[in-house]
């Protein structure tokens, strides 16, 4: 197997992933806030591209069970229900509910990979269980780092290096991209000290200021749940090895 990783979602067009199985990651803070939302019992995430089909998509929600998360800019979004900490999403909040996301890089990160066959969410909270499904399935994997506007994102590439050191601890026979192989050789630099990471990173620095460190704490955790969110045509829901990725 073969593993890419693509530092920014702006490195490859939508029709890149038709087919592909894939990864994606926005440690801080979108993906961290699925994998707690799923874990919580969210009954799905609908992520979403835009404000404007944000609030299309919500409006024909029914009975109090469809709500709306996310931010613009790291801010809770004005009419919107939640923000994007996943501190926010506990299980008495989503529990049962369908939430429909914009995030300003991850839910667009996870939206663009809608023609492939399926994408693993990931983060450092669940890092490991993602690594042991992907070393099962035995096929090529792009990883996709949701970035920061567009540019480069530190924690999300060492989050892929961890990734992809995992899935090497469980198949031997994985070749790496150059851009896999720069991801890995970050993760052996800064994967040992994850609130370091954050420190330095740029995202991890604005946040602080922003007065989310809780957040960062909670983030910086490794592999704290073995929930493996899947994102297949429009919705994020638990991983299910018998009924996702099954025509692979």
């Amino acid at each position: 197997m073969r593993i890419n990783t693509i530092l920014t979602p702006l490195m490859v067009e939508e029709l890149y992933f038709a087919g592909r199985i894939s990864v994606v990651i926005d440690v801080l803070r979108a993906t961290s806030t699925i994998v707690t939302a799923i874990k919580n019992g969210a009954k799905e995430i609908v992520p979403v591209g835009s404000l404007d089909f944000s609030k299309i998509a919500s409006a024909s929600s029914f009975g109090g069970r469809t709500m709306r998360g996310g931010e613009k800019n790291s801010k809770k979004i004005e009419g919107f229900d939640l923000g994007n900490s996943p501190l926010e999403y506990t299980s008495n909040v989503v529990s049962g509910k369908s939430i429909v996301f914009f995030t300003t890089n991850g839910s667009k990160a996870i939206v663009k990979t809608k023609y492939g066959s399926g994408s693993f969410i990931c983060s450092f909270l669940n890092v490991s269980k993602v690594a042991e499904h992907i070393a099962a399935l035995g096929k090529d994997i792009d990883v996709i780092c949701s970035g920061r506007n567009g540019d480069f994102s530190l924690e999300d590439t060492v989050c892929a290096g961890m990734l992809i050191d995992e899935v090497q601890k469980l198949n031997s026979d994985v070749t790496l991209s150059d851009a896999s192989k720069v991801a890995h050789d970050l993760y052996r630099k800064y994967g040992d000290d994850l609130t370091g990471l954050f420190a330095i990173s740029e995202h991890g620095s604005v946040l602080k200021s922003e007065g989310f460190s809780a957040d960062l704490e909670y983030c910086a955790q490794k592999n704290v749940t073995d929930v493996v969110p899947v994102f297949e045509s429009t919705t994020i829901k638990m991983f299910d090895p018998a009924h996702h990725l099954t025509n692979n």
